[in-house]
């Protein structure tokens, strides 16, 4: 009695192609007194083994996967591809495989953070709504799509709209200014962002890290801002970044470190950013929707 298994291996883009024979100590009774079909069955053997190397082999090059493939990130509407570099958008797209990935942050609908202790915002993504909560009592809601929303200051709301008027337009800054705190990671192929590949240095730490500089045209409050962003080679995670306030400047107003990545939902977000750090982080699949009609104050621990 005689069994023949053929196992085929794939590592690193390559197909080793085995053979094991599994042959029962009978096999002497099987062949015995017939050499030459012992011969024959060799010979066959062989030529399977030639055969199945001629079609399934291929050269390494034909069997890479691009990161394109591998990591679905397309870039928001007006992300300069022109003027930013290919090695910059490939790490951009590990970063945003390591956090998550961008089917989990697509997905995530609801975020609330306290943004060292001046204000505590709640962020609904799907439908473009933001709650921030300040200490004094304040508390405004803006769609940061059209702008429309409520505000109420220390407990009466606003109705002249001017003033409404311009609560609102200071609240949609205050989101993009805290939130960009918060998702960086997130955003770095958004719309007006220009993403180069600097090199390879280490973080204030002792990180060996990527280095990409961000730059932005015609969006948010400070487009003249400029990011120095560190992405750990090892685990691809942002690490710290560097600000500076003009892009021609050469040196950075500030360089703080991002730690502490913890998961929240279906995503990684990091909250360590030195002396001073985000708290009370928090990731929902439902709120209730008062949370955004009312003033009344929201207290998230129930609805973990």
């Amino acid at each position: 009695m005689l069994s023949v298994g053929l196992s085929i291996k794939y590592s690193e883009n390559q197909i080793n192609f085995c053979i094991f024979t599994n042959l029962n100590i009978i096999i002497k009774d099987y062949f015995k007194g017939n050499v030459l079909l012992l011969n024959q069955f060799i010979a066959l053997i062989f030529l399977v083994t030639i055969a199945a190397c001629s079609q399934h082999s291929q050269p390494v090059e034909d069997t890479k996967i691009s990161l394109q493939e591998q990591y679905v990130n397309p870039a928001a509407s007006g992300f300069d591809s022109v003027n930013s570099d290919a090695e910059a958008i490939k790490i951009a797209d590990l970063v945003m495989d390591a956090m998550g990935g961008r089917s989990a942050w697509d997905n995530t609908r609801y975020l609330a953070w306290d943004f060292f202790g001046a204000r505590k915002l709640i962020w609904d993504k799907e439908e473009h709504q933001v709650r921030i909560d300040f200490p004094d009592s304040s508390v405004s809601v803006v769609n940061v799509k059209d702008l429309s929303g409520r505000v109420w200051k220390q407990g009466e709301e606003i109705t002249n709209l001017d003033s409404l008027s311009k609560y609102l337009n200071r609240a949609k800054n205050i989101w993009i200014n805290d939130s960009y705190w918060l998702v960086m990671p997130f955003k770095l192929k958004d719309s007006g962002v220009t993403l180069k590949y600097i090199t390879i240095d280490e973080t204030e730490s002792g990180d060996v890290s990527y280095v990409l500089e961000m730059t932005f045209a015609g969006v948010g409050v400070t487009p003249q801002n400029k990011y120095l962003v560190y992405v750990d080679t090892a685990s691809n995670l942002v690490n710290q970044w560097a600000y500076y306030r003009d892009f021609e400047q050469d040196t950075a107003n500030f360089v703080l470190p991002w730690g502490n990545y913890k998961n929240f939902g279906k995503i990684l977000l990091s909250d360590e950013r030195g002396e001073r750090d985000l708290s009370d982080v928090f990731v929902f699949e439902d709120l209730p929707e008062e949370v955004f009609t009312s003033m009344k104050t929201v207290e998230l621990g129930i609805y973990q």
